[in-house]
């Protein structure tokens, strides 16, 4: 429940044309792609064939449905090969979505409703890169623990561009005050100091062999 940093990385690589983004805890995200990305690399050199983005697809709620949801990880997995694009979603129980469109995370909802307003087949580049910006942009201002900025990453069949920082949507305000206070700032009124007594102590000895 604590957000340590709103400017940690979201977009994880997995392979030269797949790629992940995570929402929920950002260490599981993290280790869950890693781990998809060794296993991927290992795949494409006993197979000798560039991964599928299926094939990600399929190792990696694999791997989720075996810890049951206690891995806290909703993974979005988007990548181009020999079949053209696709994209998937998958929950932390394993379950998966192959869809148009998707949005994942505390900021979701209001993601959605901008890509399901404006989203349409065939979208050029410039105007798919403005509304996944603008959809992004709504589940920031509408959620605190979604971060600051939104990071891109194109993915087509010359490469991949990942966009990090692409734009600021909420810059970090200074502080106008130094809200440290001397010792002794607060008085103290009184002080009691009462000693504890050992009632029963057990001791048990484990067998170590």
């Amino acid at each position: 429940m604590v957000v340590a940093d709103k400017n940690c990385a979201k977009i994880h690589y997995i392979t030269d044309n797949i790629y992940c983004c995570g929402a929920g805890t950002a260490a599981d995200a993290e280790n869950v792609t890693q781990v998809l990305s060794s296993n991927l690399q290992l795949h494409a050199l006993a197979t000798g064939r560039v991964p599928r983005v299926c094939t990600a697809n399929r190792m990696l709620k694999q791997q989720l449905y075996r810890y049951r949801g206690h891995i806290g990880a909703s993974i979005i997995v988007g990548g181009v090969d020999i079949r053209g694009p696709h994209l998937y979603s998958i929950y932390p129980h394993g379950s998966t979505d192959a869809i148009p469109f998707t949005a994942m995370g505390s900021g979701s909802d209001a993601a959605i409703a901008v890509l399901e307003d404006r989203f349409k087949p065939n979208l050029e580049l410039e105007e798919a890169k403005r509304l996944v910006t603008e959809s992004i942009t709504a589940g920031i201002l509408c959620d605190l623990g979604s971060g600051s900025g939104v990071d891109l990453c194109v993915i087509t069949r010359e490469g991949t561009r990942v966009l990090r920082r692409h734009t600021e949507t909420a810059a970090r305000g200074k502080r106008l005050a130094s809200y440290r206070y001397p010792r002794g700032t607060t008085a103290v009124l009184g002080e009691t100091i009462q000693q504890l007594d050992l009632v029963e102590e057990i001791v048990q000895i484990m067998d170590t062999e």
